[in-house]
């Protein structure tokens, strides 16, 4: 019993380390398989856009998965979803491509509304590090899948299978997890019910977790074509992406560990906007020398209000049922909000031939994450009624 705890927290940062990879890894490749498949740019947007769209459906199910079978169970079926999905990829052609990538993501969904629970529920003293600690994993597991998509497609000779090697971490995962969903769970069938629809404090955090994931999707999808229209090789435009994701880890460690402390999260929110603003612009427009430095800046910027968000989804929470739920509605109605973001910044590039449509695009969503965050960030409780 004393072990479990150090255990769970060990099991959690093995799921969250898979929970970036089959979103990172195509970004990098894209360009080969549109070479390869002749995907058309729509299709590229496509494929960039309907994992995201997955990871919503995932969350609107989530309480259900919830009541079913438990929050230890859930994930367990979380993480082999993602095994699946990221194997199915590695079987080449669009069809798997698509619908190995959209399973992955399905998987990732819900595993992300199921985890602020647990924590909640087993960590209740030690939120802010333990949500930053799986938060700093989760863009380790990013960066990793960013930086090794082009050398493992080199060394392998193949796209697929640089894709469907990630399954290995999540089977790894699902293995590590498993003996957590061996027991009898109390939440299952027992996972109170609580209705935030018309809770205006659950919407604005809904909108400040949409927004801000709209932004490091965008990042994960276009960032390497970006950098690559500006005159970097493919494999520098992907190191320069796993940067990105390398320096979200200290920001995602270090953010919700002070953010929780305070009673006021309004200030963190409003200086990683504008870090996110002032490094997207100085990577369009700047040198190309700045690309590494700027990379891990914009990087700590998006792992900042991740992670800032999850605390947030905690804070705003009474106890784990209304983490939970507010986490389900959050991440549902958020992801499917962030989704649009990827197929917007491409298709205003394809409009216009350049990248300033998608850069203002960009820095639009950037000032609504901050509008929301005017609320999401005040010290309140949401079901307050």
């Amino acid at each position: 019993m004393r072990a479990r705890p150090l255990l769970l927290g060990l099991g959690i940062l093995l799921v969250a380390f898979n929970m970036r990879p089959a979103l990172t890894t195509v970004g990098p490749l894209l360009e080969r398989i549109r070479a390869e498949t002749a995907l058309s740019a729509a299709g590229a947007a496509l494929l960039t856009t309907l994992p995201v769209l997955c990871i919503g459906l995932a969350c609107t199910l989530g309480p259900l998965v919830m009541r079913r079978f438990g929050a230890d169970r859930g994930v367990l079926l979380a993480v082999a979803i993602v095994a699946l999905g990221s194997g199915l990829r590695g079987l080449g052609g669009l069809g798997p491509l698509f619908v190995g990538a959209c399973l992955a993501a399905f998987g990732i969904g819900l595993s992300g509304v199921l985890l602020p629970g647990l924590v909640k529920r087993d960590f209740p003293r030690l939120t802010g590090f333990v949500t930053g600690l799986y938060t700093m994993v989760l863009c380790l597991g990013a960066a990793a899948g960013a930086g090794l998509a082009v050398p493992l497609a080199n060394q392998l000779g193949s796209w697929p299978v640089a894709l469907g090697v990630w399954a290995l971490p999540a089977i790894l995962a699902t293995v590590a997890w498993a003996p957590f969903a061996t027991g009898a769970d109390a939440q299952a069938g027992h996972a109170r019910r609580i209705s935030l629809w018309r809770d205006r404090i659950a919407w604005q955090v809904t909108g400040f977790m949409g927004l801000q994931s709209s932004l490091a999707y965008i990042m994960f999808g276009w960032l390497p074509l970006v950098l690559h229209d500006r005159g970097l090789s493919a494999v520098e435009a992907g190191f320069v992406s796993s940067l990105m994701s390398i320096g979200q880890a200290p920001a995602a460690l270090l953010v919700p560990s002070f953010a929780a402390r305070v009673r006021d999260q309004r200030g963190f929110a409003a200086g990683l906007l504008g870090l996110c603003i002032v490094s997207l612009v100085a990577l369009v427009y700047g040198p190309l020398s700045w690309a590494l430095p700027v990379g891990m800046l914009l990087g700590a910027g998006l792992g900042g209000l991740f992670g800032l968000g999850l605390t947030i989804i905690v804070l705003r929470a009474r106890d784990p049922a209304a983490a939970g739920s507010l986490a389900a509605m959050s991440q549902s109605v958020g992801y499917t909000l962030a989704s649009l973001g990827p197929l917007s910044f491409g298709l205003a590039h394809d409009l216009t031939g350049t990248w300033a449509a998608s850069t203002a695009l960009f820095c639009a969503i950037a000032i609504a994450a901050f509008l929301c965050s005017l609320g999401a960030g005040r010290d309140r409780y949401v079901g307050r009624g």
